[in-house]
């Protein structure tokens, strides 16, 4: 049962993300001329097909990890020869018979609808389930620690660390992430004082959380939609930073997991409730928003970028370079999904 729960819920959080992306895809092309050949939820072959009035092929396959849009012509984007030999007939609802601006909101639209989602999803938490928010109220310091010996007292209240405003633990967490291995400037409410420390490492602050300091809080609308784009800001740049310090070094390529941990997360979160589901769903979309944008040529940053530096140049990028590239990033992809998926073996399997 909980091995049915974990890939039902997988499929819910997956499908959901997917189909919002490459919907974005969908709609932008459709809104600027260009012709969607195919709509599919899933690879491989179709478990489930269906034609629409203007010629798209809607499909659902057998192996639902993800998805994708074809749209015609843009495999053409490195060989605008193929295209400019085309008869006129053939160029009508081509890619690159959109101006390239439309294509830049084409290839955008997809990462802009997960952000847009997980916004959504993050301000309807924020009306609808209220909840009882640990305040960022220091209930004791480990002796000998970062905070103690810079004079953190319990009692303490955190309210800005660097430039981000703190109004809960939660927030608290997210910004000693960011901060990691740097010292941050945090400033503290003590009686009827500010008080000002710098801290570093973040993993060695030593700060625990008065647990009897809580507030029971709901938005409403205007105040749910400002804090759904706040924590959607905040999930984005925390990811973006974690990736960096990956790259860097300063945190293990072994906290990065494939589709079994977010199978494990997401059913986790559906045995705990709709809401625990909604806030999975809203996550991942965001790291999806995130990753795509990564100036990559296989993903949407990549091509995002291309189109910039034509843009910039005024000459087009193509030729076997841009081919060579657009392997080298298909390979990296390749290999860092077998990196994941050996972080979760190794961990499910205890070989680590």
């Amino acid at each position: 049962m909980h091995t049915l729960l974990t890939i039902v819920a997988l499929l819910i959080v997956l499908g959901v993300v997917v189909f919002v992306h490459e919907l974005g895809h969908f709609l932008a092309a459709r809104w600027a001329g260009v012709r969607v050949d195919t709509f599919s939820i899933g690879f491989g072959p179709a478990v489930l097909k269906w034609h629409d009035r203007r010629g798209t092929t809607w499909k659902l396959a057998c192996l639902p990890l993800g998805g994708y849009v074809s749209i015609y012509g843009q495999e053409d984007m490195f060989n605008r020869k193929k295209y400019e030999e085309l008869p006129a007939a053939k160029k009508k609802g081509h890619y690159l018979s959109a101006p390239a601006w439309k294509q830049f909101i084409i290839i955008a639209a997809g990462v802009t609808m997960n952000f847009i989602l997980a916004w959504v999803i993050y301000s309807a938490l924020f009306m609808f389930q209220p909840k009882n928010v640990q305040l960022p109220v220091i209930g004791q310091v480990i002796q000998e620690s970062v905070a103690f010996n810079a004079g953190v007292k319990p009692g303490d209240v955190v309210i800005r660390i660097d430039e981000e405003k703190i109004t809960n633990w939660g927030e608290l967490i997210i910004a000693k992430e960011i901060a990691s291995n740097r010292d941050a400037n945090v400033l503290l409410v003590r009686g009827d004082k500010l008080v000002q420390v710098k801290l570093g490492p973040a993993e060695r602050w030593g700060l625990i959380a008065d647990g009897s300091k809580t507030e029971f809080r709901k938005k409403g609308f205007f105040g749910a939609i400002y804090s759904g784009a706040r924590e959607t800001y905040h999930q984005s740049k925390t990811l973006l930073v974690v990736l960096k310090q990956i790259v860097t070094g300063e945190r293990s390529s072994k906290q990065l997991g494939s589709f079994i941990t977010i199978a494990e997360v997401s059913g986790q979160a559906m045995a705990m409730g709709f809401f625990a589901l909604l806030s999975i769903i809203a996550l991942l979309s965001v790291n999806l928003g995130v990753i795509n944008l990564l100036p990559l040529p296989v993903l949407d940053g990549g091509y995002l970028l291309i189109l910039i530096i034509e843009a910039i140049t005024r000459r087009k990028l193509v030729g076997r370079g841009m081919e060579y590239a657009i392997i080298a990033g298909w390979v990296l992809i390749f290999g860092l999904f077998i990196l994941t998926m050996w972080n979760d073996l190794a961990r499910v399997f205890g070989l680590n």
